[in-house]
């Protein structure tokens, strides 16, 4: 005979708490996503204007390019073309940093997470103090 599985009933509660660490989990990750793809590069900001300009330029080069420099104003192309999107691609910070605030606090304590590592992952200080997380923490 082959050992049954046990089939395990889960209480309302406990799905609930479930739900609710998936949804503070999504709230979380969205914000740190839009963080990290709105962190400021070095160097000068481009611009759409720049960017455009820079992909008429391309326009007028790639035709007379030798195959090797052509495959590489094209790519340059691409990239520009995407960054160009993404600039347009407007992303509401404020309705995912009110996300972030909602459940960073309760998440924070349920997984350990300090306020140091938060801070690393570039949270500003105010979410952090808006979400109740305080600058040190009690040992466990």
């Amino acid at each position: 005979m082959s050992p049954r599985k046990s089939t395990r009933n889960l209480s309302a509660d406990h799905k609930a708490a479930l739900a609710e660490g998936r949804s503070q989990g999504r709230a979380i990750r969205r914000y740190l996503e839009a963080l990290e793809a709105h962190k400021p590069k070095r160097g000068r900001k481009r611009t759409p204007e720049s960017i455009q300009k820079r992909l008429e330029t391309l326009d007028a080069e790639i035709p007379e390019a030798h195959p090797m420099k052509r495959l590489g104003l094209l790519q340059e192309q691409m990239d520009l073309q995407g960054e160009l999107e993404s600039l347009e691609a407007k992303v509401d910070m404020t309705l995912l940093e009110e996300g972030f605030i909602e459940a960073a606090g309760a998440y924070s304590q349920r997984k350990g997470i300090s306020y140091a590592a938060w801070r690393a992952v570039g949270v500003p200080a105010s979410v952090l103090k808006d979400a109740g997380i305080p600058r040190t923490r009690t040992s466990r």
